[in-house]
């Protein structure tokens, strides 16, 4: 058991600073590694009706019935027609995966702790409740998602129970 949890405690630290990196049209975000199961291509989505519009459906991963939201519709963003640079990134939040539908995916970065800063206390936009952070990167900033805020308690609690 304690080797076990030595391997776990060496394995955060490893992905501690590290963030996955996309874009939604012009602006670029960034979620914490550890959250990541897998990114893949664009899949065949089921709808289900009578869930947000956000919730584009499902998708059969491997046998794993997981729920796709299109990150644009959630931050309240014009559709756009999905192409072959749009990626899904499955992340576990709690006891679910879901995929999460992004423009493109770019790449893994690591951001020190000095370069990450809280986001600006503008107003209380509904997307600036999905910012964690802002993550310098030389002349960039990436927008951090916090994935605990995407879904809330009430939307997991459905979501756990349809799928």
């Amino acid at each position: 058991m304690g080797e076990e949890m030595d391997s776990l405690m060496v394995e955060e630290d490893t992905q501690k600073g590290k963030f996955l990196t996309f874009s939604i049209g012009a602006e670029e975000y960034a979620i914490e590694v550890r959250y990541v199961t897998e990114i893949i291509g664009m899949q065949t989505i089921t709808e289900v009706p009578e869930l947000p519009e956000y919730i584009k459906g499902i998708i059969n991963l491997r046998g794993k019935i997981i729920p796709v939201m299109d990150i644009r519709l959630r931050f309240k963003k014009e559709p756009r027609e999905y192409d072959d640079r749009t990626c899904i990134i499955v992340i576990d939040i709690g006891e679910i995966s879901i995929g999460l539908i992004v423009d493109t995916v770019s790449e893994v970065l690591s951001i020190d702790e000095g370069n990450i800063v809280s986001p600006p206390q503008v107003n209380r936009g509904s997307q600036n409740k999905y910012i964690k952070a802002i993550g310098k990167i030389d002349q960039n900033v990436k927008l951090i998602l916090d994935c605990q805020k995407l879904l809330n308690e009430d939307e997991i609690e459905d979501l756990s129970q349809t799928f």
